[in-house]
């Protein structure tokens, strides 16, 4: 590792512990991982009592390789994204993680301040992120941070997350082909539910785990 390398990670690691101190005021169970693997482990941790795990459909997940390890755990996984499963099939397993015991979801920025905010196409990952799980795990990349405003954050979503979500999900949006927000009227537009999260919901147990790494968009 160069000493730019060192110094960029020393930097990071200071944003992280600032926003995991302001989660912690307010009220959020919050950690810092200093690796991937250390947020691996501590859904694993999370996962030990829970007879079901829901995922919300994030990459940050995806990227913790976390699914396979939970199946050899014996968990059922309500996981909407699996491609074999026919519409009603997903809608129906999107509408079980919102009582299942453990939800895992990424978000879409975290401000330093402590704030979660996200934004979603149907509805159901943010809606199982504050009310219904018995216990929720939100991962939030180092590249989630954002230095400002819940204003500040909402662009951080429409001009870096949304553009290759949309790609991804082969939606027909003009920032899937642009890469840029604007803020279009398309039947396929992602931008449709704005959550932010100020303080931790009365009656949900939300862990946040900030990571010194590059995760999701």
């Amino acid at each position: 590792m160069t000493q730019a390398d060192e110094l960029i990670l020393w930097t990071y690691e200071k944003k992280c512990l600032k926003a995991v101190e302001s989660l912690v005021k307010n009220g959020f169970g919050a950690v810092y991982c200093a690796t991937p693997q250390e947020a691996f482990d501590h859904i694993v941790r999370e996962a030990a009592d829970a007879a079901s795990v829901g995922f919300g459909g994030s990459m940050s997940i995806v990227g913790l390789n976390v699914e396979a390890r939970l199946r050899e755990m014996g968990r059922e996984i309500l996981n909407h994204a699996d491609p074999a499963l026919s519409r009603d099939e997903k809608m129906a397993v999107m509408r079980r993680q919102l009582t299942c015991d453990l939800f895992l979801s990424g978000t879409n920025a975290l401000t330093l301040s402590g704030e979660l905010v996200n934004i979603d196409a149907t509805g159901n990952r943010v809606a199982a992120m504050f009310f219904g799980p018995r216990k929720v795990v939100v991962v939030a990349g180092r590249n989630k941070l954002v230095d400002g405003t819940v204003h500040d954050a909402i662009q951080r979503v429409k001009n870096w997350a949304t553009p290759p979500n949309s790609r991804r999900l082969d939606f027909k949006t003009p920032c899937a082909g642009t890469g840029f927000c604007s803020n279009c009227n398309s039947p396929d537009r992602l931008c449709r539910v704005t959550t932010i999260i100020e303080r931790k919901p009365r009656f949900t147990d939300v862990k946040v785990l900030v990571v010194n790494a590059d995760l999701g968009f």
